[in-house]
């Protein structure tokens, strides 16, 4: 029996801060706990001890909406993350596409929408770099997409095609395509590209679980297993890692709802999920996104946008499903018996998903439902979550005043609906449960760093303690229940209830940091880091 002591530190056991204790791990569980300074505990002989240094030991944190594979699959391509200009943007596909002649396409992705006027970049600006083979690259939040002029010749995009269903392709005064395609717009090139073969699916899963590792994630909702976007359908690939013991982490597939479809693909994702599942992989879920995003006005609002004059457009966004159909779409899955999980962003959007859920009564099977993004959430319907039984997802690195919300969406909300954006606080005190997730590749997966915003409303890395004023702090959390929003929550609604938590008989899925976040001040909680992460009592990164 493998047994591991941690000591000389503190504790959060995934719903309070316990302060000092001392955890025992044998065979891949909690065994014992002793908490406050005197108390001591007797361990076998030959247990490895781990010395805390003063950290914190917490559950590993569980990230309840991911793409894991597709975040992968960037870093393994022309990855544009952890830039933020146009300048560097370009030199980085210059030099991708330079070191590799024979790619027929350059693919990657991950740049931000703010470092273009208009959130739009052009076709004429990836022509300088390259010329002579189709580059696509989709944006953070993959509900667009940044294409030169070989693409779109390619795909034979020109001033007389058409706005495909749920999509925009950007013009200019003229009519002529300049670049940049929105939503559904994006299929007209991504149906071109080749094929991803299974090996490289296979690299993107092991870098994808290696990075969320190194961030002390140990177990995930992966929120679009099926083939979307141009992204190949994940979930071969994680049946693949189950089957061959590469899979580390604990995974929850959602399973790709096909709005062109109705409920007659209810049997088709059962099918799928017995074929799936195995392991360390279940494929238990469903996601639908039923709008977009607010950034490219897509995102169902009660109103109509505005325009930069701050008048109002006759564009309130993109509902997906119609009303109906979600509420049919939902019932379908409950029937049988999938937890279903949807994108929201806008208000309407919401509203239209509650009343889905409203509508198919209880959830007498424990399907543990959740609405993942919650960027608008009328005041009338925060109390809702609590009252229809549905999780509220949150993505709490969003909520700061970083450029994309000063330039792309404040002025095309007006001031009353802007103070109706994250309020992570009102859901709280709403008695909503909350649950946490980072959508990367859209933005960073590093759960200290989201911390820091749901505490604090500004961004790590943002002069804050000053420059940088916080974004609507009323609906800050304080740290305590923004971390068990990370660890037990999330774990909750991946129904591992024997998880995301420190407590005799607990799974050992944890992580050390190297200092207590609850002994600092708030404005220094991203500034924690990962140590060593466990799963079931085995170390997976650092250790």
């Amino acid at each position: 029996m493998t047994s591991t002591v941690f000591r000389r530190g503190t504790l959060f056991d995934g719903h309070r801060y316990v302060g000092p204790a001392e955890v025992l791990v044998e065979s891949g569980r909690v065994a014992a706990l002793a908490v406050g300074d005197e108390e001591r505990l007797t361990v076998p002989a030959g247990a490895q001890e781990v010395d805390l240094g003063g950290g914190l030991l917490a559950p590993g944190f569980v990230d309840a909406h991911v793409h894991a594979v597709q975040g992968g699959l960037e870093r393994t391509r022309c990855d544009l993350s952890g830039m933020s200009t146009r300048e560097e943007y370009l030199v980085q596909v210059d030099r991708y596409a330079r070191a590799r002649p024979d790619r027929e396409w350059i693919l990657g992705g991950g740049w931000a929408m703010a470092a273009f006027p208009g959130g739009t970049p052009s076709a004429a600006d990836l022509d300088t770099v390259v010329a002579d083979r189709p580059v696509l690259l989709p944006n953070r939040d993959h509900h667009g997409a940044w294409v030169n002029t070989r693409a779109l010749e390619l795909a034979g995009i020109d001033r007389r095609t058409p706005d495909p269903p749920h999509g925009r392709i950007e013009r200019d005064a003229d009519g002529r395509p300049t670049g940049t395609l929105h939503e559904g717009a994006m299929e007209l090139v991504t149906r071109l590209l080749p094929p991803v073969t299974e090996a490289e699916l296979d690299d993107a899963l092991a870098a994808g679980q290696s990075y969320l590792h190194s961030l002390g994630v140990t177990a995930w909702q992966d929120a679009i297993v099926g083939a979307y976007a141009g992204m190949d359908d994940p979930g071969p690939t994680y049946r693949r890692a189950a089957e061959r013991g590469l899979l580390s982490a604990h995974v929850v597939g959602a399973l790709w709802w096909d709005r062109e479809r109705g409920v007659e693909q209810v049997a088709d994702l059962v099918e799928r999920r017995a074929a799936y599942t195995h392991g360390r992989f279940r494929a238990t879920s469903a996601k639908i996104m039923q709008d977009g995003v607010a950034e490219n006005a897509t995102a169902a609002l009660g109103a109509p946008y505005l325009d930069r004059c701050g008048h109002a457009t006759d564009n309130a966004g993109h509902s997906f499903l119609a009303p109906s159909a979600l509420a049919e779409a939902v019932g379908a899955l409950v029937e049988a018996r999938f937890q279903v999980h949807v994108h929201a962003i806008g208000d309407r959007g919401v509203r239209e998903a509650l009343d889905a859920f409203g509508a198919t009564g209880p959830d007498v099977h424990d399907l543990r439902h959740h609405l993942a993004h919650l960027q608008l959430v009328h005041p009338d319907d925060l109390a809702r979550f609590a009252a229809v039984g549905v999780a509220a997802n949150i993505q709490a690195l969003w909520a700061c005043l970083d450029d994309q919300m000063v330039e792309l969406t404040l002025p095309f909300l007006g001031a009353e609906r802007a103070t109706w954006q994250y309020p992570f606080g009102g859901l709280h005190r709403a008695g909503a449960r909350l649950v946490a997730g980072s959508d990367w590749p859209v933005s960073t997966p590093d759960p200290l760093a989201a911390l820091h915003v749901a505490v604090n409303r500004w961004a790590l890395g943002e002069p804050g303690r000053g420059g940088s004023e916080p974004f609507l702090p009323e609906q800050a959390l304080d740290l305590e229940t923004a971390m068990a929003a990370a660890t037990s929550g999330s774990a909750w609604v991946c129904h591992r209830d024997d998880a995301g938590v420190v407590r005799p008989g607990a799974v050992a899925d944890l992580v050390v940091l190297d200092r207590d976040p609850f002994a600092a001040p708030p404005a220094e909680v991203g500034e924690a880091r990962v140590v060593s992460t466990w799963v079931d009592g085995v170390p997976v990164h650092g250790g």
